[in-house]
């Protein structure tokens, strides 16, 4: 169906002017509002003032304009009902075939420091998401219905189906819109809800921010599919990759696969755990993951050498894992990793040498996450009936908050290494044990009931792949409950711990360490990970 009348008003004036330059060229007559219709009559295009169009002024600051019949109706009625086009006839009303429409900024301005209740209220679109609501529900059917567009990037596949043999966007387009327009303003409405349930005061102050509650009674929650999965974590299970629209700079969800087969759904788990572990190092670092756990780790003076020191820790389970840097890859790490069977890599970058290394390996899944900054803000997990809701465990316990509390202090260099064992053991299943010495990991003990378990199998770990453990850094993610577990990473030849501390046994798991000679350090918070 042919185009002869849209309506654009945009918060978001990315490329509207060309837009509808282009509108204009193929012979679209324009409506508009507000500081859109100054922008395009700016530019010089002929367009129409909204309230010129209905014949009523727009009133209450604005918040009237577009709520009237002249609107709306050109909007809903039914291009394919004799009825409806007649009804429109008789009162006057033209046909609005085009809108193109995004919301007043209310994620943007509650987002603001010092956001009062006012400008939060102020920025609540309603005339937007009832001009969007009718349009999307007007699609219409494949003779003919209301186009609706809410992202730029839609604009110039609109002018492609303009330009096609149909003289219109195509059904299949308009319903794609549509579907697009409706989880969009549900986001909206989303995050109002979730907003005003947030509110900590029955009445908050209108020139002022009001104290917000950080979990709000309604939580909405909206994710885009990303795309669907061959099956889950087992092949009689269907699954899906959804991420958050825009993903954060910086996590795993923006990455983009450079080559190999598709990914599943235990590929991207594990890609995520490598990820966050690797891109909490400051100095070149390597992990290696296999089933969600880190069974290798290491810093190194660049990613070849932090890669072969990771590799050493568990050569056994790095077979078939996911190898993470944090650095850009070089053909001669490439080189390296291709020695060993892995199933995706992860990277901010690398060199077009290394890319051909890969290339010779086809189905490996090559991977490149742009570094950034960026956390999620929370953490779900499903239960039967609800969610838990967490904020995430991105907390990094500075330095100079460990404490010391046992006779014999750690040397300079046992410090680098208690806080980088501890920095790894927080990415490792609880109970989790890590054995580390010179800037890398030498036994990994993850997920077991027993933290004495744990730390027993760190040890066969190091023994298998011919590592020493004499004079070694050991972290614990949470505190040993009795003496026993650090009687277990001494006899191991441990030199110095870091756990968290708070257990009603600390003055005898201290006594232990003072007894076996061991540098114990607290640090007054653990990471279950579970």
């Amino acid at each position: 169906m042919k185009i002869h009348t849209a309506l654009l008003s945009v918060s978001d004036k990315t490329g509207i002017v060309d837009f509808a330059q282009a509108l204009v060229q193929r012979g679209v007559r324009l409506l508009s509002t507000g500081g859109t219709a100054k922008l395009l009559a700016d530019a010089g295009l002929s367009v129409t003032e909204v309230a010129a169009h209905t014949g009523s002024p727009e009133i209450l600051d604005g918040r009237v304009k577009t709520l009237h019949p002249k609107i709306h109706g050109g909007l809903l009625a039914r291009r394919d009902s004799a009825e409806h086009l007649a009804t429109i006839e008789q009162h006057g009303i033209d046909r609005i075939d085009l809108l193109v429409v995004n919301l007043y900024p209310f994620r943007e301005t509650i987002a603001k420091p010092g956001c009062t209740f006012a400008d939060a209220v102020e920025n609540i679109d309603i005339g937007g998401p009832a001009m969007l609501r009718a349009a999307a529900k007007n699609h219409g059917t494949p003779e003919g219905g209301v186009t609706v567009v809410i992202d730029p990037a839609d604009y110039p596949r609109v002018l492609a189906d303009m330009d096609g043999p149909q003289g219109g966007p195509s059904y299949g387009l308009r319903l794609e819109l549509a579907t697009k327009t409706y989880a969009h303003t549900a986001a909206y409405d989303g995050a109002i809800a979730s907003y005003l349930s947030s509110l900590a005061t029955a009445e908050p102050a209108q020139d002022q921010a009001p104290e917000r509650d950080a979990w709000p009674g309604t939580l909405t929650v909206q994710v885009k599919r990303h795309q669907v999965l061959r099956y889950g974590e087992n092949p009689h299970q269907s699954a899906a990759f959804y991420t958050d629209h825009p993903v954060k700079a910086g996590l795993l969800g923006s990455y983009r696969q450079l080559q190999g087969k598709e990914l599943s759904y235990n590929n991207i788990a594990d890609a995520d755990a490598a990820w966050e572990c690797v891109r909490s190092f400051q100095a070149s670092a390597c992990v290696i993951v296999k089933h969600a756990n880190p069974c290798g780790v290491a810093v190194g003076n660049g990613p070849l050498h932090a890669y072969q020191q990771a590799f050493k820790t568990d050569p056994t389970s790095a077979f078939g894992g996911i190898i993470a840097f944090n650095r850009p890859v070089d053909e001669a790490t490439a080189q390296a990793v291709s020695g060993q069977f892995v199933e995706v890599l992860l990277a901010p970058g690398y060199s077009s040498e290394a890319l051909a290394v890969f290339a010779a390996k086809k189905n490996v899944r090559v991977l490149e996450v742009p570094q950034g900054d960026g956390h999620n803000d929370f953490d779900i997990k499903r239960v039967g009936g609800g969610w838990l809701v967490q904020n995430p465990d991105d907390y990094q316990v500075p330095h100079d908050a460990f404490k010391v509390v046992t006779k014999l202090a750690p040397t300079t260099e046992q410090m680098q290494d208690l806080a980088f064992a501890w920095k790894v053991a927080k990415y490792v299943k609880s109970n989790a044990i890590v054995f580390v010495g010179n800037g890398m990991t030498l036994g990994v003990g993850a997920g077991q009931m027993s933290r004495i378990d744990s730390a027993r199998i760190a040890s066969i770990k190091a023994e298998n792949a011919g590592l020493s453990l004499k004079g070694s850094a050991v972290a614990s993610d949470a505190f040993f409950p009795f003496r026993d577990g650090l009687d277990v990473v001494a006899d191991a030849g441990a030199g110095c711990v870091i756990q968290p501390g708070g257990s009603v046994r600390d003055e005898e798991v201290i006594a232990a360490a003072n007894e076996r000679g061991i540098a114990m350090v607290f640090t007054g918070t653990r990471h279950f990970r579970h």
